[in-house]
């Protein structure tokens, strides 16, 4: 697979923390596409993860999504767009750094979108999309 992030003057890129958190375009060469549905943070018992406490759930999310990666033989060098619903756009971006564990290179591209709820009390849920 191959991947190679599209930057342009002509598009704006979100900077946090001195880091670009999202590449604009991924133009994707492979043959395998995976898709992850939205992971809220459920441990493998189906028990909710943080309750109240954004970082802890983000993290147990990416686990969540990290794990499927595993099973179908990717990482997250793999993964080409993420969406992203979270309950706070401002507890989501004072624990935007979790991203950065899970995350090397070239961010995927993702869009972030607040709503009312999610469910189980839910402060985040992300759905992700690899190439193989």
């Amino acid at each position: 697979m191959k991947k190679t992030p599209i930057h342009t003057p002509k598009l704006h890129e979100r900077v946090e923390n001195g880091r670009v958190i999202y590449s604009p375009a991924m133009l994707v060469e492979g043959q395998k596409l995976l898709f992850i549905a939205g992971q809220i943070a459920r441990d493998p018992s189906g028990n909710l993860v943080g309750k109240g406490d954004m970082k802890a759930q983000m993290r147990q999310v990416y686990r969540n999504i990290a794990a499927a990666l595993e099973a179908a033989g990717a990482t997250w060098e793999n993964v080409v767009r993420t969406t992203t619903y979270v309950t706070s756009l401002d507890e989501y971006f004072k624990a935007i750094d979790v991203r950065w564990e899970f995350m090397r290179g070239d961010p995927p591209t993702s869009t972030t979108v607040q709503v009312a709820r999610l469910a189980q009390d839910a402060m985040i849920e992300i759905e992700a999309f690899a190439v193989l």
